[in-house]
């Protein structure tokens, strides 16, 4: 049985719900000079979704720690622009992420595990993999329908041997994602697109561990055992092996049941400054983990996307709003127009109300829209007092 060293620092819950919003970049100045390069930089990954609404979510991400960013900065901050190098990569993180590019390196462990994995979801054709990557080294970059398609038949499960060999070729790491067209992948040889520098496996996977690791706490803050696990999807017993020598310090948090470890560097200046009010990507990485959110904010939040409609509770793609370092509601957000139409808003209480208004003024303008529609309040009694205070925010 392995014994955990003593914790060093005892936080209280506030204390801790500080450093974890500071870390994530939503108490104190945000950093402006560095944009959303740094906010990508300072989470380590943004996770990538399909699903756009108001935007989608890699762009709502920094936007909700920046303010509104213009929507083309945010593109040309993460992918390849003309002879530049890229400054991220795809690849499979928290899920399917954006990451700083000096990381490739550190995920060379997970390339190697998909190289060894037995058996696949998707069959390869004979020859598809030699092809594509031939096809990419004559005529690259290329999307999936270049290479001769994506899929085979309109079920959006059934992949083109194409489409199936270019995806493995790029959890191998023979293949980058360069840039998105129409939220479609762009494909190029990693030779070619990634820095010479990066380009190898040569670390092993107890280096890349220690790393990622390390990366989560700091991007957290302060975190259990199963919260760095979550951040990059690793085992428990992965971040058991490194955890001793990840830079992270032992902490005990009031109200947690579970071990937890810290950033050194979060320890050492209590958080400080202006608290962020804003609507949050469902994919936000301060809500990533459902336990995390319930132990740290009181919060219990899903993704009702794929929930049949007549189950869900909050809305379709329900955003929760933060508000003076809480968690104070949600909204389920539309667009007609030049309206931003809240379908669906749930708050805690009357006191939430500024913040939610505030929260919706401002993704309106971020969007475009010049107008908020509210239709529904799950408690009605707060409609009138939203509505006073949206049309005095929109005056």
């Amino acid at each position: 049985m392995t014994t955990l060293p003593r914790p060093s620092t005892d936080l209280s819950a506030a204390e801790a719900r500080r450093i974890a919003l500071r870390a994530q970049g939503f108490l104190g100045a945000p950093d402006r000079r560095s944009g959303v390069r740094g906010v990508l930089r300072h989470l380590g990954a943004v996770q990538l979704d399909t699903i756009s609404v108001l935007a989608r979510s890699h762009e709502l991400i920094p936007y909700a720690r920046l303010g509104a960013v213009g929507r083309a900065t945010v593109e040309d901050a993460y992918w390849k622009s003309g002879a530049e190098p890229p400054r991220a990569f795809e690849y499979w993180s928290h899920a399917a992420c954006l990451l700083p590019i000096e990381e490739w390196p550190h995920f060379a462990f997970r390339r190697r595990a998909y190289r060894a994995r037995p058996h696949w979801n998707h069959e390869l054709p004979d020859g598809a993999y030699d092809q594509v990557v031939k096809q990419l080294r004559a005529q690259g970059p290329l999307t999936a329908t270049d290479l001769g398609g994506a899929k085979r038949t309109s079920e959006w499960w059934d992949w083109s041997g194409a489409k199936v060999a270019v995806e493995r070729a790029l959890m191998y790491g023979e293949v980058v994602c360069v840039e998105r067209r129409g939220w479609k992948r762009v494909y190029d040889l990693a030779e070619r697109a990634i820095p010479t520098a990066l380009l190898h496996d040569e670390l092993d996977d107890a280096e890349c561990l220690r790393r990622l690791v390390g990366l989560a706490g700091r991007s957290l803050g302060v975190g259990t055992r199963a919260d760095l696990a979550d951040y990059h999807r690793l085992k428990g017993e992965q971040v058991d092996a490194v955890i001793a020598d990840s830079g992270l310090v032992p902490v005990s948090v009031e109200g947690w049941s579970k071990p937890a470890w810290a950033d050194p560097e979060a320890l050492a200046a209590p958080p400080r400054g202006r608290h962020r009010t804003t609507l949050l990507s469902p994919f936000d990485s301060l809500v990533w983990e459902r336990a995390r959110t319930e132990r740290i904010f009181g919060f219990t939040h899903r993704l009702e996307a794929y929930v049949p409609k007549p189950k869900r509770v909050h809305g379709y793609f329900a955003m929760p709003v933060l508000a003076g370092g809480r968690l104070v509601g949600r909204v389920d957000p539309a667009r007609e127009g030049r309206t931003l139409v809240a379908k669906q808003v749930t708050l805690d209480g009357p006191k939430a109300v500024p913040a939610v208004a505030q929260a919706l003024v401002e993704a309106a303008g971020w969007v475009d829209c010049t107008d908020v529609r509210v239709e529904r309040v799950d408690a009605p009694e707060l409609r009138e007092p939203l509505t006073a205070e949206l049309s005095r925010a929109l005056a």
